[in-house]
């Protein structure tokens, strides 16, 4: 046999030969970020559908000595919580969708970044029972709070990852100007919770209200960035 047909038979010459299979993840410094979208889209879909578990636990217990509206009148706390923390919830599943839309590949610490992101997700519907259960403690509003600004500090975190390495980025998506716009709009994100939570511990009447100020900054400054240039 010679040594042709010895390459042809391993695969390693002849017009035959078998072709390197690419392995996911190898390569330019990183592993590719789908996989981690998928994961992190499921987690976040299980978290927010967990949301609604202790509302549905609560039918069989006025079934027992009530009438079927109660289920509605008789919890308002609870559903006023539910109906904020999906509200939230969506929101950050928003803006970190928006973080990964043009993630290509992603790096060790960038994963491990978008696990406590997660953490700070699968964490959220405690704080929410908890609001339902206690009302307008200070000790929840500190925890909610607290569990959200977990959130946008990790996606501040994944957005300086990618603004150092831009490398990261789809080569059809690396246009500085719009990952500066995330990032600048992350950062003002996490100053309006800070400042959220502070008007919220000086004045309980607005604990949760004060939320709406995450939705000012960032969407102002972005709007005067737009028409300056």
């Amino acid at each position: 046999m010679s040594a042709s047909d010895v390459a042809d038979e391993t695969g390693a010459g002849g017009p035959g030969r078998a072709r390197p299979v690419s392995v996911p993840g190898k390569g330019k410094g990183g592993a590719s970020g789908e996989r981690l979208v998928l994961f992190t889209d499921a987690v976040t879909a299980i978290s927010i559908t967990l949301l609604i578990l202790p509302l549905v636990d609560l039918v069989p217990e006025v079934a027992s000595h009530g009438h079927a509206s109660e289920v509605i009148t008789g919890h308002v706390d609870q559903i006023w919580s539910f109906l904020l923390s999906f509200a939230v919830i969506a929101n950050v599943w928003r803006e970190h969708h928006r973080t990964f839309s043009s993630v290509g590949r992603v790096t060790r610490p960038f994963t491990m970044w978008n696990m406590g992101w997660l953490l700070s997700v699968v964490v959220l519907p405690l704080p929410t029972e908890m609001i339902g259960a206690f009302g307008r403690d200070r000790f929840v509003a500190v925890f909610y709070y607290a569990t959200l600004l977990a959130s946008m500090v990790c996606r501040f975190a994944m957005l300086r990852i990618l603004k150092a390495d831009p490398e990261l980025l789809d080569e059809d998506d690396r246009e500085p100007e719009t990952l500066q716009e995330l990032y600048t709009e992350s950062y003002l994100n996490v100053f309006a919770l800070v400042l959220a939570l502070a008007l919220a511990l000086a004045v309980p009447a607005l604990q949760y209200y004060s939320l709406v100020l995450l939705v000012l900054p960032g969407r102002r400054v972005l709007q005067w960035r737009r028409r300056a240039r």
